[in-house]
C-alpha cells in the first residue's frame, strides 16, 4: 500500500490536488477532464471531499474508487462524522478498503447547511476528530490525515484551545495534516511552530485555492475564517472590473505566496481545484513542479 506520507520525503516540494464529487453528468465530465490533465503531472496524491453529514457519501466512495481503479493516481477519501453513528462510520470506511484506498482524510464536520449551527453530536456517533481517528486506526492499516486550521476553527474560544484540539488529532495517530486555505504564510508557519513546540512534528501541508475571480477570493475567505490582507486587497480591489487583469494578478500572488512556503521547506502544496486544472496547473509550472520534484534554480 502505498500511503500519502510515503510521498512526501525531505528536501523537496510536491503538490496534491481535492476535488469534489460531481452531482451531474456534465460536473462528471469536467471533473475527469481535470484528473486526467493532472495524471500527467503526477501529483502526489488527490484528495475527494465528503460532503456535510455524508451527503455526498456515496458519490466519494464511488469517485474515489474509480480514481483507484481507473488511474495511476494516489486517490485519498475524506470522512466526516458529523451525523453519522459509529456503525455507519464503519461501514464507510470498510467501503473504501473494499475500493482499495487506504488514505483517509478524517473531519468531525459542522451541521449540513450551517457550519457555525448548533453542534448536536449523533448520540451514537463522534464528538470530536480525534475520536474518528482512533475508529479509523481501529479498522485497518490506513494512513490518515486530518483538518489544520492557520486561522482557528471558527468554533475555537481561542488560540490555545484551538491548539490543544488539534495536538489531540495527532497524537490519536494522525499522519499527516492538512490545512484550511490562508493567503498570508506567516499564520501556518505559525501553526507549524506551536505544533513542533508541542513534540507533533507530522508533515503539516498547506492548503491554496488560485486566486482567478473576486468570487473565488470570497469563498477564500468565507471557508478559512479570515479577512483579506491589505497587500492583496490593493492589487485585486483596482482589477475587479477587469477579469482577465484580476486573474493574472491572483494567479501571481498565488504563486509568490507558495514560493514563499517552499522556502520555509514544506512537502507540499495542497490545492483547493474547484474540479477545473488550468490555474492550478498555472501556479505549478510557475513554480517549476515537474512530475512532483522542484527544479533547481
Amino acid at each position: 500500500m502505498t500511503r500519502v506520507v510515503d510521498r512526501l520525503r525531505p528536501g523537496r516540494t510536491v503538490f496534491s490536488v481535492e476535488f469534489f464529487p460531481p452531482k451531474s453528468d456534465e460536473e462528471e465530465r469536467l471533473l475527469w477532464k481535470a484528473i486526467r490533465e493532472f495524471e500527467a503531472l503526477d501529483p502526489a496524491y488527490v484528495s475527494v471531499t465528503y460532503g456535510a453529514g455524508g451527503s455526498s457519501r456515496d458519490r466519494t466512495v464511488r469517485t474515489t474508487g474509480r480514481i483507484a481503479g481507473e488511474t495511476t493516481l494516489l486517490p485519498m477519501a475524506h470522512l466526516t462524522g458529523v451525523n453519522h453513528s459509529i456503525a455507519e462510520l464503519r461501514q464507510v470506511i470498510g467501503a473504501y478498503a473494499a475500493e482499495g484506498i487506504r488514505n483517509v482524510l478524517v473531519i468531525r464536520g459542522d451541521p449540513p447547511g450551517d457550519p457555525m449551527g448548533e453542534w448536536i453530536p449523533h448520540p451514537e456517533g463522534i464528538t470530536y476528530a480525534d475520536e474518528l481517528v482512533r475508529l479509523v486506526r481501529e479498522c485497518g492499516d490506513f494512513c490518515v490525515g486530518v483538518a489544520a486550521f492557520p486561522h482557528m476553527h471558527p468554533r475555537s474560544a481561542d488560540l490555545e484551545s484551538d491548539t490543544r484540539h488539534m495536538v489531540a488529532k495527532l497524537r490519536a495517530g494522525a499522519d499527516f495534516s492538512v490545512a484550511q486555505m490562508f493567503l498570508e504564510p506567516e499564520h501556518f508557519l505559525r501553526l507549524r511552530d506551536r505544533l513542533a513546540q508541542r513534540g507533533c512534528h507530522q508533515p503539516l501541508l498547506p492548503g491554496i485555492m488560485p486566486i482567478t475571480t473576486p468570487k473565488v477570493l470570497g469563498m477564500t475567505t468565507q471557508l478559512s475564517n479570515m479577512t483579506i490582507p491589505s497587500a492583496v486587497s490593493s492589487v485585486l480591489d483596482p482589477l475587479a472590473g477587469d477579469p482577465a487583469g484580476f486573474r493574472a494578478a491572483g494567479i501571481e500572488i498565488t504563486t509568490k505566496l507558495c514560493e514563499k512556503l517552499i522556502a520555509e521547506g514544506v512537502p507540499a502544496l495542497h490545492f483547493y481545484s474547484l474540479n477545473r486544472a488550468q490555474a492550478t496547473r498555472e501556479v505549478v509550472s510557475n513554480l517549476g513542479l515537474s512530475d512532483g520534484v522542484l527544479k533547481a534554480t
